[in-house]
């Protein structure tokens, strides 16, 4: 009957809302992962949805990344496919060992992987990611890459290089930006030297807030201004970094700052039941394939700090809002 769906208590669930708009607008990839992480899903489809990424060369393209279009392999595809396997648990095994080979052959001479490679045909790519034909390593590709093979105890002779260059990058940051910087945690927090990864990750916190790199207070966004080359409101805030309470990023922020946090991504999901994407509209493919990764990314950063996505819980509950209430068995990435 009409209005029956606006009055329904599952409709109204944040995670109800968030299931609608991933059916409507996402791609096979994000769909399958949905229901991987919070329908009871298999990893198959999954697999098999990413697999039609994997080049000839064994990296990833197709636009993969939403910000970088046509068939060429890129790195930043590369990034976002590791993301995939690893909340799987499927980062291992021949695929793995070929994807390895083809980063020893496109990395730059210091052995790290550039932002973007120059395409040869000219393939579309947002302006914020220029391509130059001798683009040098940079830590923003080379740091997640990194991180998630080491967390899976992947060895190669190519970790070996990049690895270096990581530490190097992290440990000699004096400026940088939020996007680095969260590459950097990606690196961090998969780095098998804990100690050294601890320390590194004490002084970028320290950098973070000094900077202001993070906008502790959502309710007062214009006191941390963009940075240069963002766009206007295209701003990190804690759980940007700290995505994962056992995240080395989680000891930058105090209980309350991540709280308000949290507070501030639960409630920017749209009456669409999307989360917004920050990064500026180039291209309308392009805009709506990004809004189902974020809309994935909040409800995954959600889950794993305890707040509750069926509506449960409240102010003060455990879970609810204003609570930091560490979770218990961390869930799949």
């Amino acid at each position: 009957m009409p209005g029956d769906e606006a009055s329904s208590p599952a409709i109204a669930t944040p995670l109800a809302r968030a299931e609608q708009f991933i059916w409507l607008t996402a791609r096979v990839l994000e769909q399958r992962r949905f229901a991987f992480h919070f329908l009871g899903g298999d990893a198959d489809p999954v697999d098999a949805a990413l697999g039609s990424y994997l080049g000839g060369d064994g990296g990833y393209g197709h636009a993969l990344d939403p910000d970088l279009r046509g068939p060429l392999s890129q790195p930043l595809h590369t990034a976002y496919a590791l993301r995939v396997l690893d909340s799987l648990g499927r980062c291992a095994g021949q695929r793995i060992e070929r994807l390895c080979r083809h980063l020893t052959r496109v990395s730059t001479p210091d052995g790290a992987l550039p932002v973007v490679f120059p395409a040869p045909r000219g393939y579309p790519a947002a302006p914020y990611h220029p391509m130059h034909d001798d683009a040098p390593g940079e830590l923003l590709a080379t740091g997640p890459v990194v991180g998630v093979l080491h967390r899976n105890r992947i060895w190669h002779a190519w970790l070996f290089r990049a690895t270096d260059f990581c530490w190097d990058r992290v440990e000699t940051l004096r400026h940088s930006h939020p996007y680095e910087i969260q590459s950097a945690v990606a690196f961090l927090d998969g780095a098998p030297d804990r100690a050294r990864a601890a320390a590194a990750a004490d002084r970028l916190g320290r950098l973070v807030r000094e900077r202001r790199l993070a906008v502790l207070d959502p309710s007062r966004r214009e006191e941390y201004p963009p940075c240069p080359g963002y766009a206007p409101g295209e701003q990190l805030f804690p759980h940007d970094f700290a995505r994962r309470p056992e995240s080395l990023a989680r000891g930058w922020f105090t209980d309350e700052e991540l709280g308000r946090s949290l507070d501030f991504l639960a409630a920017e999901q749209q009456p669409d039941g999307g989360w917004p994407a920050r990064r500026p509209a180039w291209a309308p493919g392009s805009s709506l394939e990004r809004r189902p990764i974020a809309t994935l990314e909040a409800l995954l950063t959600l889950r794993a700090h305890g707040r509750p996505l069926d509506g449960a819980g409240g102010p003060g509950s455990p879970g609810g809002a204003g609570s930091t209430t560490r979770p218990g068995p961390v869930p799949p990435r």
